[in-house]
């Protein structure tokens, strides 16, 4: 390594981030074929998959791989985003938190607080979707529950779907937000800079 160039620590692995490009890419094809069947005002959002019929007929599937995939990605990070008191004190400095006074918050491990309730919200979100998605899956599964049943499960899959959405966009605006977290996702590693900065007990525990 040249002496000029930043020393660079691993973040994520090759299958990590195949993984989570897969739920990310499965998540964008999902929500545009939800919002075409949502409203009629968006119905001309099926025409990316080739009419009404098979935006129909699609949707289902691809929630199914998604569903898979994120679980995968789940249990691969279930242990790095348990909440701890230092969460929790992160929670009550927020104003040092939108204002990024790093230096002034608990020590971050490999995620920081607000991260790892997203990760649970995402969590909980998916479970509901495949749930009430079953539900509601038309050909497959609808006719075997009571048509009340089938539209309270409507309601909690466009619920689950809203709340999924805007964690999602909370989670892209955070990526763009501390620049080189995109970089970690794409090429798997981050500068020492970077990690010491914004997870400096993560850093620590992963240097040699």
């Amino acid at each position: 390594m040249k002496n000029d160039e930043p020393q660079l620590i691993q973040r994520y692995t090759a299958n990590e981030r195949t993984n989570h490009w897969i739920t990310a890419i499965t998540f964008v094809l999902l929500a545009l074929s939800g919002l075409a069947m949502f409203h009629p005002s968006m119905f001309w959002l099926s025409a990316l998959f080739g009419g009404g019929q098979w935006t129909r007929i699609l949707h289902p599937f691809v929630g199914v791989v998604m569903f898979i995939s994120f679980m995968l990605l789940a249990l691969r990070f279930w242990h790095h985003n348990y909440l701890d008191a230092n969460d929790w004190k992160w929670f009550g400095q927020m104003g040092d938190v939108l204002a990024n006074r790093e230096d002034k918050l608990p020590e971050v491990g490999r995620y920081n607080a607000g991260q790892k309730l997203l990760f649970f919200v995402m969590v909980v979100c998916l479970v509901l979707l495949l749930v009430s998605g079953i539900v509601i899956w038309r050909r497959y599964f609808s006719l075997y529950f009571p048509v009340t049943l089938i539209r309270w499960a409507a309601v909690v899959h466009a619920g689950a779907a809203f709340a999924l959405i805007v964690g999602i966009i909370v989670h892209i605006y955070a990526a763009l937000w501390v620049k080189g977290s995109i970089r970690a996702m794409t090429r798997g590693y981050v500068t020492w800079g970077w990690a010491r900065k914004h997870h400096p007990r993560w850093f620590r525990e992963n240097i040699k």
